[in-house]
């Protein structure tokens, strides 16, 4: 049995034992988040986003300029690779190799460098989201909320927009200027090693 069927049949014991249970359940009180959004729209995700991307565009725009250089050199080659002495194209074609191997090891590098760091926010993200959905939960006397597995909430039970606000209320400060990233930012990709 799959984890989406457990889920499927969990909730099912779950629906069931609430039917059940009649009137003890009447006054429980349900929400549902929708957690990839907070991941996306809190301003603390946002912020994080552009903390990474600021942290390596530099090292991002010198893999750029070394990748622009070879290509250069590469169409010089090409250009004035004819009238080149056979050392002179022999060393050129070396430089070249062993420009474009650095370059791979350096793109290398940098993605591993990324995928660390983008981890590492991302944790902190997710600790601080977590911590303000109990926060709104228990202040707002939930007996539970749901998030990921749920196959189907009605909007009345969506406290989404409700965390979102609340997380808007604290602003950047409730995870540090750096929290966490979603996804990588588009514009922290390296550039293609040849």
């Amino acid at each position: 049995m799959g984890v989406r069927a457990r889920s499927v049949v969990i909730c099912a014991v779950l629906a069931a034992g609430v039917a059940a249970a009649g009137p003890a359940w009447a006054d429980l009180k349900i929400g549902v988040v929708q957690y990839a959004r907070l991941m996306q729209e809190s301003p603390q995700a946002k912020a994080a986003q552009e903390a990474l991307r600021g942290e390596f565009a530099g090292k991002q725009k010198e893999l750029q300029g070394q990748q622009a250089a070879l290509k250069a050199k590469e169409e010089s080659l090409q250009k004035d690779g004819a009238t080149m002495t056979i050392e002179q194209r022999t060393k050129v074609e070396k430089d070249l190799r062993d420009g474009n191997r650095e370059l791979q090891q350096k793109v290398q590098e940098y993605q591993d460098d990324f995928n660390a760091r983008q981890n590492e926010e991302l944790s902190k993200l997710q600790k601080a989201l977590v911590e303000e959905v109990q926060t709104y939960a228990q202040g707002e006397k939930f007996d539970l909320v749901l998030a990921d597995g749920v196959i189907f909430a009605g909007p009345a039970l969506d406290i989404t927009p409700q965390v979102l606000a609340a997380l808007q209320a604290h602003g950047v400060r409730a995870s540090g200027a750096s929290s966490g990233a979603g996804a990588a930012p588009k514009s922290a990709t390296p550039p293609k090693g040849k």
